[in-house]
């Protein structure tokens, strides 16, 4: 869905503070583009004040590592995204992309996470699952050497993800990003002791699976998300979406769970540090 109109107003703040556990900075495109340093702080007025930037392709990683060095407020994620693994891998430049990933990786301490790596079956047909496989297997393996998180991409393709997770062994911290799953798959992701990350999907009228997951998952593996500028919540869909925007997200988390809206976002900032190695 492509991203038009007017930027959305602020939400009303959150009453303890959440973090933004996937987000893509450098991606905004809307007419009135946000800087960095004008979303962290737009953000953070509203009380999300931490971001887990994500890197897709190597510019794109590397601007996350650079960014995530240049404000306190990031930390990074780095990775060749499953749909462009297929295209890196046909030029014959997947393996040199992958040792890249792995320099940035191991250059500081900002960079937190392998990912969003994974498998994506509704861009990629089924020429390029091959590819998508092998970069998926490496960055699990990159992820363990490091003792880094594991972001993972998964869209359509639930039951092959866990199949490769279950052959390599997942690192010890796995967040399944913007999960898109229904309660059975939630349920097989739990037991593997994953985190489930919600987007603004989990506010869609179409999206009932999803908030059926969300109702089974425990308060302590519960995550949010923008994965901005993309699936900004109701009622702002298809318009630029961006961390300040999270609030939207999180009240509607909280009705699907039953929770008091300060419990939850108190769970949220809990559950991110855990995942994700520690405070910043």
């Amino acid at each position: 869905m492509s991203r038009t109109g007017d930027r959305p107003a602020d939400p009303e703040p959150l009453p303890h503070p959440v973090v933004d556990n996937h987000c893509h900075l450098d991606l905004d495109d809307a007419a009135d583009q946000l800087d960095t340093a004008a979303a962290i702080e737009r953000a953070r007025v509203v009380g999300v004040p931490r971001i887990v930037q994500i890197g897709c392709d190597l510019p794109g990683a590397r601007w996350a590592a650079h960014a995530a060095l240049d404000h306190p407020a990031l930390v990074a994620g780095v990775a060749i995204h499953p749909n462009e693994a297929p295209r890196l891998h046909g030029a014959g430049e997947l393996d040199d992309a992958l040792t890249e990933i792995e320099r940035m990786v191991t250059s500081t301490d900002r960079v937190r996470a392998v990912g969003e790596t994974g498998l994506d079956y509704f861009r990629t047909g089924e020429q390029g699952r091959a590819a998508q496989h092998e970069s998926f297997r490496a960055h699990i393996e990159m992820a363990k050497r490091h003792d880094k998180t594991l972001v993972v991409h998964d869209r359509d393709s639930h039951a092959d993800v866990l199949a490769v997770l279950d052959e390599c062994g997942p690192p010890a911290r796995t967040v399944m990003h913007c999960f898109s799953g229904d309660a059975g798959f939630a349920q097989a992701c739990l037991d593997r002791g994953f985190w489930l990350s919600f987007s603004g999907t989990v506010t869609f009228k179409n999206a009932s699976s999803i908030r059926s997951a969300l109702a089974i998952t425990p308060l302590d593996r519960v995550l949010a998300e923008t994965d901005a500028p993309f699936l900004s919540p109701t009622p702002h869909r298809g318009r630029p979406n961006a961390s300040y925007l999270l609030p939207l997200t999180v009240r509607a988390m909280a009705q699907v769970l039953d929770n008091a809206l300060l419990e939850l976002c108190s769970a949220i900032e809990a559950n991110t540090d855990e995942a994700y190695g520690g405070s910043w």
